[in-house]
């Protein structure tokens, strides 16, 4: 996962998708109330000298860092240091991404995931096929699946004869490898996406020490049975430290089936630990799910598990929808999911040209709205809207004209929220302690190797609000958040703001 990020331009040809028109009027509305954006002529790329000092303790050269400040309701920003370059910008894309949706589908925005049959139901048996149909609900926890299966039973349904069929078209995400990323297909965040996407495809093992007996447990939840969990772990004393690393992992399996086998320590001082692996197919792990669960709820099921569409004729019997888009924007900014992020994005696709939705369709969906917005973002490169990626590009001043634009929109309480907000939650939770700043910024971060970044908004000293977005590609990167934070701590202190 460690190498230097590359800067590369945006050489894809986007096919221009069939609108449709409630994405039209969204698209387009408001664009007589735009108001002009700040001329880019006057501008300071002088750093404030907190942020200087940091970054050489650190040995990265002004040149590897890009700033951009500026107080919203002013023309000029007051910092626009190599604001214009391309660069990597890490998960500070899903600010891209995210106010995007809340402005194209609207806060309330919901994901139905719905269960069909093309079968009679007599005494509790159901003579047919059940069919889950998804539309890509980024959140489909355990817990709503089980609720979803128990609504089923309470309708009346105990015996399937029939198939259970997954309708997962409304994404085509043909083509996407899990391990393009870092060569880490089964770290639960190179989850690719799926319109039928449930508990994020991961098996959670739960490590749980016995002092008494001298032993650790591992506890699999879901316990599917084409996971076997092999546990030759021996509990010792010690500082808990790299506890990771001890395990001594051995994975072996495919989309089909999955071995892990654990041959390290465990220390007592670690308490209980919990590691998430996805190592099963989309088809594999829902399968496997709906077997354990509906067994679990008295049901019986013999039939075989495929993929499938909803036939005309299919009967509607029950379904659940997802949390509102306001709500899922909170988790995936305020924790950087990218499993979510990537869900998001190809929603843009489904519901700005005919399903099923695809990486190109969502691209040009956002380019549309952007260009609908009043925002030329020429050096814009996005794969896959979460910003886990080496080739997604964009500036530093862009960014802060895209932050900019969303403190204009109806839709920036929602954004803003949904930051983590400095000292308090999130990824920014155990940053800037004590200092000024904290609960005053609200900041999405971006971390990759050789990549940091920091994008959003602080109330300074003052009462005034700014837009602070700081992108650092270099291959020192990891150690640019004290810079970040110095460059935060100097705009809340109201330095350099025009009075």
């Amino acid at each position: 996962m460690r190498c230097e990020p590359r800067i590369q331009s945006d050489i894809h040809v986007y096919p221009t998708p069939k609108l449709n028109m409630r994405f039209l009027i969204a698209l387009f509305a408001g664009l007589s109330a735009l108001l002009p954006l700040a001329p880019a002529a006057a501008q300071s790329t002088r750093l404030p000298a907190p942020v200087v000092q940091a970054l050489v303790q650190t040995g990265i050269p002004e040149t590897s860092a890009a700033i951009y400040v500026h107080e919203i309701g002013a023309e000029q920003p007051i910092i626009a240091h190599g604001a214009d370059r391309p660069l990597n910008p890490a998960s500070t894309m899903k600010l891209v991404t995210t106010y995007a949706a809340l402005d194209l589908l609207g806060p309330a925005y919901v994901w139905n995931t719905e269960v069909y049959t093309t079968g009679t139901l007599q005494q509790g048996v159901l003579n047919g096929d059940l069919i889950l149909k998804g539309h890509g609900d980024p959140k489909l926890t355990l817990e709503d699946f089980w609720l979803l299966l128990r609504n089923l039973r309470d309708r009346g349904v105990r015996e399937i004869r029939g198939d259970l069929l997954l309708d997962h078209s409304y994404f085509d995400a043909a083509g996407y490898d899990p391990a393009r990323f870092d060569d880490q297909p089964t770290r639960p965040y190179n989850t690719g996406p799926d319109a039928l996407l449930v508990n994020f495809k991961a098996v959670a093992l739960l490590f749980v020490p016995n002092r008494d007996a001298r032993t650790v447990k591992i506890l699999a939840v879901p316990a599917l049975p084409q996971v076997q969990v092999v546990n030759n772990l021996t509990l010792t004393n010690g500082a808990c430290g790299d506890w990771v690393a001890r395990l001594k992992l051995e994975a072996q399996g495919n989309g089909d089936a999955a071995r892990l086998a654990f041959n390290g320590t465990y220390s007592w001082d670690c308490g209980e630990k919990t590691r998430s692996f996805s190592v099963l197919g989309h088809r594999q792990y829902l399968g496997g799910l709906f077997v354990q669960l509906w067994k679990e709820l008295g049901g019986t099921f013999t039939g075989s598990v495929r993929y499938g569409e909803v036939p005309p004729d299919a009967r509607l019997l029950t379904g659940t929808k997802s949390e509102t888009l306001a709500e899922i924007v909170r988790s995936i900014n305020k924790f950087s999911n990218n499993v979510m992020a990537r869900q998001l994005f190809l929603t843009l696709g489904a519901a700005g040209a005919e399903p099923p939705a695809t990486f190109d369709k969502a691209n040009q969906s956002i380019r549309l709205w952007l260009s609908g917005k009043g925002l030329s973002f020429p050096e814009l490169v996005i794969e896959n809207g979460s910003g886990l990626s080496r080739i997604e590009r964009i500036s530093a001043r862009n960014l802060g004209q895209l932050l900019l634009s969303a403190f204009r929109s109806p839709m920036m309480p929602e954004l803003m929220a949904s930051l983590p907000l400095a000292a308090v939650d999130g990824t920014m939770k155990k940053r800037l302690n004590g200092a000024g700043v904290s609960g005053q910024a609200h900041i999405k971060t971006g971390s990759l190797e050789g990549v940091r970044a920091i994008a959003g908004y602080v109330l300074n000293s003052q009462g005034r609000r700014l837009v602070v977005v700081f992108i650092v590609n270099h291959p020192n990167a990891g150690n640019a958040q004290a810079a970040q934070d110095a460059l935060l701590k100097w705009v809340y202190s109201g330095e350099g703001v025009r009075r």
